[in-house]
């Protein structure tokens, strides 16, 4: 054993690739598509915010969700979840799960029709990291 705190792309590769073999046999080959919904700016087009994510196993995961303070309150993060929501069922999701810290948007999500599946207390100290699924119909 050895411990180290500067592990190369491909050390990462070579612990995955007896996990990713034993997970083969029990569920087939894993297929990832990430997917993107964009906010930009109107005048220079950069990249502002927007939602980040990945489908695979038959659920959308939102990795990122971004909303720039400026278009905070105008429903922007509404209209990004329903996009997705939209993009999972379009891809024939099961449903779409993610995770989130109590200073961050718990409530939000929740308004969205997401149920809370579990936390960790205390991640960090004096705070809790949700995680939440929206299972589709």
């Amino acid at each position: 054993m050895e411990v180290s705190f500067d592990v190369t792309a491909q050390e990462r590769e070579d612990i995955l690739k007896p996990l990713r073999a034993y997970n083969t046999r029990h569920i087939g080959d894993i297929k990832f598509e990430s997917v993107g919904i964009l906010l930009r700016d109107s005048t220079s087009r950069a990249v502002v915010g927007g939602l980040y994510g990945s489908i695979s196993l038959g659920w959308l995961f939102v990795e990122l969700l971004s909303v720039p303070q400026e278009m905070r309150a105008q429903g922007t993060g509404k209209r990004l979840m329903h996009a997705a929501e939209a993009l999972a069922r379009q891809k024939g999701c099961i449903g779409i799960w993610l995770d989130t810290f109590s200073f961050q948007a718990p409530g939000f999500y929740r308004k969205q029709g997401f149920s809370e599946v579990g936390h960790i207390a205390d991640y960090p100290a004096g705070h809790q990291r949700y995680f939440f699924q929206k299972r589709l119909a």
